[in-house]
């Protein structure tokens, strides 16, 4: 009879921790995906082929590293994302439906990364950083950095166009020049400089580098970031900083949520024997 009731107890004790657990979570995965990483689906083809989006494909969803940037400025080379300057906001399309209930839906899937954000953020290459000046082209097709000639072998061209000239624009110091892959096909910076920014972007702007592709399965990989200046490395993948494994944030957010509800519990039975005592 004791038994009986120690373990109608214990379920009763885990039915009402539930909801607390998965509340717990989900606080652990929002905090993970504002501070550290967060994924992000690509929704345009202006990164392909490095990275996949495109109406009637499988779009791709990237992981991106929010910390790297807190301790170094982003490098040429580098996929980054960012919110996109005011000029920049006709290559945006809202990802949300028209019935409110989706939407809401949608609006709660993407803080835990199960949505698409319906936000104005970009993902392109760092060409050149400030201080730096950049033109195209020379004879051969390459965009040139301070006179020399970049060498990329994430460009593409479709159709085998010759990339459109721009140039030379010096990038303010804090700034960023940056390129999609799909040369012919987006709207970066060559694009805006016009504006008061001549094109570039803001570091400040910059929201964090992307490291994985996680979804879908068959593309998972790491993104290649080689420096353009240097033709050594071409091709090959930075080894150094952390590659998030996939569904970093709400696996993360379900793993911290039991032992911090142990140490809230913990802590609440202390204080709560020193008032006794």
């Amino acid at each position: 009879m004791k038994r009986h009731r120690l373990s109608k107890r214990k379920k009763g004790s885990f039915w009402r921790e539930l909801p607390i657990l998965v509340l717990t979570a989900l606080v652990l995965t929002f905090l993970i995906q504002t501070f550290v990483a967060r994924v992000y689906v690509i929704p345009s083809a202006s990164m392909e082929p490095t990275l996949h989006g495109c109406t009637g494909c499988t779009n791709d969803r990237v992981l991106v590293d929010k910390l790297i940037y807190r301790f170094r400025d982003p490098r040429p080379g580098e996929v980054v994302v960012f919110r996109g300057p005011a000029s920049w906001v006709s290559e945006f399309s809202s990802q949300r439906s028209d019935n409110v209930l989706v939407r809401g839906l949608q609006e709660a899937g993407s803080l835990v990364g199960l949505a698409p954000p319906d936000e104005r953020d970009f993902v392109k290459r760092v060409i050149a950083v400030g201080g730096q000046t950049v033109q195209c082209c020379d004879k051969q097709n390459r965009v040139m950095v301070d006179g020399h000639a970049l060498t990329e072998p994430y460009a593409v061209f479709m159709g085998h166009e010759p990339q459109e000239g721009f140039g030379p624009v010096t990038v303010p110091r804090g700034n960023l020049w940056m390129m999609g892959d799909n040369r012919n096909n987006s709207a970066d910076s060559r694009r805006h400089v016009a504006d008061q920014l001549s094109g570039t972007v803001p570091v400040s702007d910059v929201i964090g580098k992307a490291r994985l592709i996680v979804l879908p399965l068959s593309r998972w990989q790491v993104i290649s970031d080689p420096d353009p200046r240097q033709t050594g490395a071409l091709g090959a993948p930075e080894p150094s900083g952390p590659s998030w494994p996939a569904g970093l944030p709400l696996g993360a957010g379900l793993a911290l949520s039991r032992p911090v509800l142990r140490g809230g519990r913990g802590l609440r039975e202390r204080v709560l024997a020193r008032r006794r005592g």
